[in-house]
């Protein structure tokens, strides 16, 4: 029996933020990028709440929330005792308050009445998914918490949020979305369902990403691209991930690597193994990117793989992306020393039973070796 759970409440457009309006009489914790206060953004965001709310913030939330940090929410959790929970930000941020509400419901026994997640980046998906990446610093490790209820109540997706990002954001976030939907469609629970918002996400990104980067306030373009990181996220909510996310929560949590940039590295040669030991992941593929009209519809699914391979590649160009842990910065020394390490918390990770093929710990060495060069 397969389940397909999309319980998040969406509301999209530049007057999504109007819903805010209904919230009185609450005690709300806003959880937000650390950048945020002070900004026409959060104003933005405060000014559409009722003045008859006690409404608090946290705001130290760090690039791939420590534990140390996220306990730090928790202590604040504690002081105000929230009705209301609104992330705002990018996946950080919305991890951080997902992490705050599971750990300080537990510390002191309370429950919220609700969770809202206002996305400023198009990437993560987090608005619409069951999952807090946490990392243990000491271990260099990330720990994905999946629970279901920790699954938003409420998305707003308000496209004047992500226009003023950064360049780098743009580029890193939207490169997430494509991999989430080009996991999620040959992911081993993948449906009907899932594969609509999969292949939408891949057309969409494939057509409109670059336009984002170069353009920051085409409001139409960023609002596809952000209702599409949206749809990616709940495909992969429903269908799961696969090896280039498990492979790129190590570079995160060894070298730094912004999460976006990780997957991107890896997810050319990710679907490159995929469909080579897969025809049905091969046979996806195709149609997918064949209805994105990357290629023709009388191309071979093996030349529509080469040619969204080529693709990724040529955008991560086109947006300034480095393509490896060396053009990242990293010393190739110390990324072959770190491969056994990569490859065992690889294996470990929430993501990597949704592959369509189980690699063997070869097979995992030789896609980490190609991205260090």
């Amino acid at each position: 029996m397969e389940e397909i759970r999309i319980p998040t409440k969406i509301f999209s457009g530049n007057d999504s933020l109007d819903w805010l309006q209904n919230l009185k009489g609450k005690k709300i914790l806003m959880v937000c990028d650390a950048f945020l206060p002070n900004t026409p953004t959060l104003d933005k965001i405060k000014g559409e709440v009722d003045g008859n709310n006690d409404v608090s913030i946290f705001s130290d939330v760090k690039p791939d929330p420590p534990l140390d940090n996220i306990m730090e929410g928790v202590e604040q959790f504690g002081k105000v005792k929230p009705n209301i929970i609104v992330g705002i930000g990018g996946g950080s941020a919305i991890d951080t308050g997902k992490a705050i509400r599971f750990f300080g419901e537990k510390v002191y026994h309370c429950k919220i009445e609700s969770f809202v997640a206002i996305p400023t980046t198009s990437g993560t998906g987090s608005e619409v998914t069951n999952t807090s990446v946490v990392s243990d610093t000491k271990n260099h490790t990330k720990m994905p918490i999946m629970k279901d209820y920790l699954t938003p109540d409420i998305a707003l997706l308000d496209p004047e949020l992500v226009m003023t990002a950064p360049k780098s954001v743009t580029a890193f976030s939207g490169l997430d979305v494509l991999t989430h939907s080009l996991e999620s469609l040959v992911s081993r629970d993948a449906n009907t369902i899932t594969d609509a918002l999969a292949e939408k996400g891949i057309d969409v990104i494939t057509h409109c990403l670059v336009e984002c980067y170069k353009h920051g306030d085409n409001e139409a373009a960023r609002k596809v691209v952000h209702e599409a990181s949206c749809a990616a996220g709940i495909a992969f909510n429903n269908a799961g991930l696969g090896i280039a996310h498990s492979l790129a929560h190590q570079l995160g949590a060894n070298f730094h690597v912004p999460h976006g940039l990780a997957c991107a590295m890896l997810l050319p040669h990710v679907v490159e193994y995929n469909a080579s030991h897969s025809e049905t992941a091969l046979h996806k593929y195709g149609a997918a990117i064949k209805k994105a009209g990357l290629v023709s519809q009388g191309m071979s699914d093996r030349i529509a793989v080469q040619r969204i391979a080529a693709k990724i590649r040529q955008m991560m160009v086109q947006m300034d992306c480095p393509q490896t842990l060396r053009a990242f910065g990293v010393d190739p020394a110390d990324a072959e020393k770190k491969t056994d390490i990569v490859v065992a918390d690889a294996k470990k990770d929430g993501t990597f039973p949704g592959n369509p093929v189980v690699p063997t710990d070869d097979d995992l060495r030789a896609i980490y070796h190609k991205v260090i060069k």
